[in-house]
Order: structure tokens, then C-alpha cells, then sequence
């Protein structure tokens, strides 16, 4: 019996071969359209969110998972491990991390032989992902629960999220692009290109055509990481072949001791669009 479950959200991003391979127990946001709801990742895909937001974006809207999606996660765990670990969303992102630990306070008499910690991430997509991973994998080298949250935060605390955006028109949906690279993608037509640092997104520059801004991508990973070993995760949204062009750059430019190709979850495509490509890494120790 597995003495520490990892509960994750699927903001992250995860390929389903890790989710499996590790174990991991994946809460869903929502994602209403026409007065249904869709658990993201889920009861769709990606691709099907999309379709449905291009049909009619008045219609689609999306929300954090409640704190009763994370008391049924922490219920059907609880029975196979003693420990539990959650890692969520960017706190200063989401009502996510706010639902891991209201549910945890409804558990607590329930669970009572269970003990559940919280991480924040403070990042999104496959940066939290790494987070995750980073943990799963300590456990599952036999590390104690202390070891793996505290590995777990290492990668936190290296891991970046930079992505360029096609048009800065649905940032305006959710108020998580900062507002001034929204007037300013307005105002010129250009496409912002963003970042998440300490859990927030912050403008990092612009560019007028698609092709500078992934040069610009590569050139700050490449700041970043120098020629160190490198974790990556290349995203897309709705934009598969020019996704694979990138990991194919990503391959041939830096030294990949791990990289995976995923649509970013709609979660947050509704506020970046269509045609977005991002890259979440960090160099090995």
C-alpha cells in the first residue's frame, strides 16, 4: 500500500501516460457551455472545449473546481494511503488552492487518520506540472512525504512559464493578463508576450509577428537554462502543428533530458485564445 497519494488539477497539464504511470488523482475545473457542464480534461478534451468556445463564446465560461470536487478526491485516497499531498493552481490565479483547503477543513474529522497537505504551485500549466512530477517522483524513490514536498518546492522555485499570445483580445474574459499589455496589444496590434512569476502573470515584451516572438521564447529559455540538462513542456492552443515546430526548435537547441507537447487546458485558453504557444522548463541541479 502507497503511504502518500498525490492529488493534482488538470491546469497542469499532465500527459495521461505520467498521471497513470505515477498515480495521480486529477481534480477537474468546469467548463460551462449552454447551460451544460463539462469537467475539464475529463468529459472533454482540449479540442472540444475549443470548438465550443469558437461556436459561441458568450455561451462559455469556466470556474475552479469547488471544495466538494477535493473532499470527493480526498474521500477515495484516503482509503489506499495515509498521507495525501495536493498541489494546485497558482493561489493568485484561481479559487483552486482556496478549494484544497476548505475541503481539507471539511475532512478533517472524517479523514482523521489521514494527513493532508496542501502545496501552492504558484505557477500554471506544465511549470506546475514540473512541481507535481518533481514530488511524484521523490515518492516514488521512497522518500518521505517531508522530502518530496520539499523537492517539490526546488522545482517551484526554478521552474519558468513564458508564452506568446496570438491576439490579446480574450485576455479582457477573465482579468488574468495584466491589463497594460492588454492596451498595449490593443492599442499596436502587436502580440504580448507573458510570464508567471511568484503565481501571477506579467507582461514581458512584444512582438509584431509570430515568428520573432517564439525567437524570443527560445532566447529568454536559453537565458535561462545555458546549455544545463533541461526539463520542457512546449504548449499549444489549438495550434498543434506550429506547437510541433517548436518542440522540434526546443530539440534541436537545447539538451532535453525530458519534453512533452499538450494543449494548454481551456482552463486557460479562455483567456489567452487560440493560437498561443508557451514553454514551461527549468535546468537540472
Amino acid at each position: 500500500m502507497n503511504k502518500v497519494a498525490i492529488i493534482a488539477d488538470t491546469v497542469a497539464c499532465l500527459p495521461r501516460e505520467l498521471v497513470e504511470q505515477y498515480g495521480i488523482e486529477i481534480v477537474a475545473p468546469n467548463i460551462y457551455f449552454d447551460g451544460k457542464v463539462y469537467r475539464d480534461w475529463l468529459d472533454i478534451t482540449p479540442s472540444e472545449a475549443y470548438q465550443l468556445l469558437d461556436k459561441a463564446p458568450e455561451l462559455f465560461s469556466t470556474s475552479g473546481p469547488p471544495p466538494a470536487a477535493y473532499v470527493q478526491a480526498y474521500r477515495q485516497v484516503a482509503a489506499k494511503v495515509e498521507n495525501i499531498l495536493c498541489i494546485t493552481l497558482s493561489s493568485k490565479m484561481s479559487t483552486t488552492h482556496n478549494a484544497a483547503i476548505a475541503a481539507k477543513e471539511q475532512v478533517k474529522e472524517e479523514l482523521s487518520g489521514t494527513n493532508i497537505e496542501v502545496l501552492d504551485s504558484q505557477t500554471a500549466t506544465g511549470a506546475e506540472g514540473f512541481v507535481v512530477l518533481a514530488a511524484a517522483r521523490a515518492l516514488a524513490e521512497g522518500r518521505s512525504l517531508a522530502e518530496a514536498i520539499e523537492i517539490a518546492r526546488r522545482v517551484r522555485d526554478r521552474v519558468d512559464l513564458i508564452f506568446i499570445l496570438e491576439t490579446i483580445r480574450h485576455a479582457y474574459r477573465t482579468g488574468r493578463i495584466p491589463k497594460v499589455a492588454a492596451q498595449i496589444g490593443a492599442w499596436l496590434s502587436v502580440k504580448p508576450i507573458v510570464t508567471i512569476r511568484g503565481g501571477t502573470a506579467h507582461f514581458n515584451g512584444i512582438t509584431r509577428n509570430k515568428e520573432k516572438g517564439v525567437n524570443y521564447l527560445l532566447e529568454a529559455m536559453q537565458k535561462r537554462v545555458g546549455t544545463k540538462p533541461v526539463h520542457v513542456a512546449v504548449h499549444h492552443t489549438a495550434a498543434l502543428e506550429e506547437g510541433k515546430i517548436l518542440e522540434q526548435r526546443v530539440l534541436a537547441e537545447f539538451d532535453c533530458v525530458e519534453h512533452w507537447l499538450t494543449e494548454f487546458s481551456p482552463i486557460m485558453g479562455y483567456s489567452t485564445g487560440r493560437g498561443t504557444l508557451g514553454l514551461a522548463f527549468y535546468a537540472e541541479d
